[in-house]
């Protein structure tokens, strides 16, 4: 059963643009990778806000104000939208700055089990060493499933049904390669609220989909699709609509709480 009609998502987005001189990065928020010194998260939203300097470039010493702010101006999401996110990081004290009531780095996302889950869709799950950086083994499957690498204006969105198709196998996956997989009450509640995050971030409603050079530039290189044309829309993106993507992908992918 197709499950699009709970969706309320609410804004729209212009229609997919394949890469074009027409089309660059704000001043001042131009991509640059993150070097060596660089702190990151296994979240490509937020590395991307640090990448285009929405927040410090350096990911470090951030307050949730930053957040907050980085988010809605780079993405339209809600005033807030990041706040039970950023709590945790203060919840399970695992903030490494000189101020740990108050600031954190984006490594610190990092934790295993706390705000990180195995089974990420970009990185590898930490048993392997590194839950941090994006693995391009690790997003290949994921990569093909979404049609990421060949797409064309007749063929370039992901729909909800594919999405969900594509995290339930890339989770298969990881769950029968590692064998200490901990299917964690947490891993098991975001598993498919990470999938809703991305879609959420470059849906185009009146497509009811996301234009797969959006997607690819988000999950393979945290950069924001500037330069395939992204716009964050005219409208707030938020909770309600995270969650009402969230359930939607679930029923698809056929989760069971």
């Amino acid at each position: 059963m197709r499950v699009h009609t709970l969706l309320s998502i609410g804004f729209a987005i212009p229609s997919l643009a394949l890469p074009s001189l027409a089309f660059s990065e704000p001043k001042g928020h131009e991509f640059r990778a993150a070097g060596p010194f660089d702190s990151r998260s296994p979240c490509p939203g937020l590395n991307a806000l640090a990448n285009h300097g929405y927040i410090h470039r350096d990911g470090k010493n951030l307050n949730y104000e930053d957040i907050n702010q980085a988010a809605q101006v780079a993405y339209s999401y809600e005033p807030g939208f990041y706040k039970s996110a950023v709590a945790m990081v203060f919840d399970f004290n695992i903030s490494t700055t000189a101020r740990p009531r108050e600031t954190f780095n984006l490594l610190d996302l990092a934790r295993h089990d706390t705000i990180e889950a195995d089974g990420s869709l970009t990185r590898n799950d930490i048993y392997f060493g590194d839950d941090v950086h994006f693995d391009a083994t690790v997003f290949a499957p994921l990569a093909n499933d979404l049609g990421l690498n060949y797409y064309s204006p007749a063929n370039g969105f992901i729909t909800l049904d594919t999405a969900a198709t594509a995290t339930a196998n890339r989770l298969a996956l990881a769950k029968s390669v590692n064998p200490a997989f901990n299917a964690s009450n947490h891993q098991h509640q975001t598993e498919y609220g990470t999938t809703a995050l991305y879609l959420l971030t470059v849906w185009d409603a009146e497509k009811n989909a996301a234009p797969k050079p959006w997607v690819k530039a988000l999950l393979a290189e945290d950069r924001i699709a500037y330069k395939e044309g992204y716009t964050k829309g005219k409208s707030i993106k938020t909770n309600t609509q995270l969650g009402n993507m969230t359930q939607a992908i679930r029923a698809l992918a056929g989760w069971k709480p």
